[in-house]
């Protein structure tokens, strides 16, 4: 079985690094780990980069967006993504655990900002030419701070990543296409039916079972996913299985019917019926799609 590469930090970090961040010009940066980079894979770390030149494409959840100057990416961890680019890029990137950031500030969590908040938030942003300047600063004072050995220098790259993150969620959250203001209790909700579907997605497919696991009920369950994502309930649990079906089918040479199993699915026509009616093909030809241009 040839699985889909899952990446550590400790795989980019020189010898007297720090073992749970790391920064760096992303054109040296993709220089020193183009074996990597280029191919589909996944992280178990938090991943932030920033253009200042360059144009291409960015796969990230089999889902394509544009690479130009002003582009910000944000990837969780357990994302899939690959670049492909047109002309040679520049900016920089860093990534770091959930621990190395909440550590530094007890009262936080990472999914505070929007970005991270849940899986269905864009994972890009645009800047325009005045906030560029602003940001592409933040980024170079997080890269220099990293490569040099200064005193309280986690407390300091803490302190920028944080400072980073609240400038690029004001512009975040200006940019979203949803402006009303959702109810705090919903939106707590959801972070925390997005957590329980990631852990029973493969073996529970009911929104009855969720709705238990949230001691609510499933009509009011219904109720929260759709004032904050317009989606049923049901939609999100099938949508979080056709994306593991997906990573399956073109990341490892399992046979059809084991990534079927492996979701749940003892049947493999009624796993294909409805991988057919919600993408539009049958597993069999996006595999061979995917891979005709891999």
């Amino acid at each position: 079985m040839k699985s889909l590469p899952i990446l550590n930090i400790e795989q980019f970090e020189e010898e007297d690094a720090l073992s749970n961040f790391y920064s760096n010009a992303l054109s040296l940066h993709l220089k020193k780990n183009e074996r990597i980079v280029h191919k589909p894979h996944s992280h178990d770390f938090f991943l932030c980069v920033f253009f200042s030149e360059g144009t291409g494409t960015h796969e990230i959840d089999f889902n394509t967006y544009s690479v130009s100057r002003g582009s910000v990416f944000f990837l969780r961890p357990g994302q899939t993504h690959r670049w492909t680019f047109s002309s040679v890029p520049k900016g920089y990137i860093f990534f770091h655990t959930q621990a190395f950031y909440e550590l530094h500030f007890l009262n936080k969590k990472i999914s505070q900002f929007p970005f991270y908040y849940s899986y269905k938030n864009p994972p890009n942003l645009m800047l325009n030419t005045k906030q560029l300047g602003a940001i592409a600063t933040r980024f170079q004072e997080i890269n220099t701070e990293y490569h040099e050995k200064n005193t309280y220098k986690k407390q300091k790259l803490a302190s920028l990543i944080n400072l980073t993150y609240i400038d690029l969620s004001r512009i975040y959250s200006t940019m979203a296409s949803r402006k009303e203001v959702l109810s705090s209790s919903y939106l707590q909700a959801l972070a925390v039916l997005e957590n329980t579907i990631e852990t029973y997605y493969k073996t529970e497919k009911s929104a009855k079972f969720y709705a238990n696991k949230l001691n609510i009920t499933s009509k009011h369950l219904n109720r929260i996913t759709k004032s904050t994502l317009n989606k049923t309930t049901t939609a999100l649990i099938t949508e979080r299985v056709l994306l593991e079906a997906k990573r399956l089918l073109v990341h490892s040479k399992n046979p059809l019917s084991t990534t079927a199993e492996t979701l749940g699915y003892t049947d493999y026509a009624h796993f294909s019926k409805l991988f057919k009616l919600k993408v539009g093909t049958t597993p069999l030809d996006f595999k061979k799609k995917y891979d005709a241009t891999s």
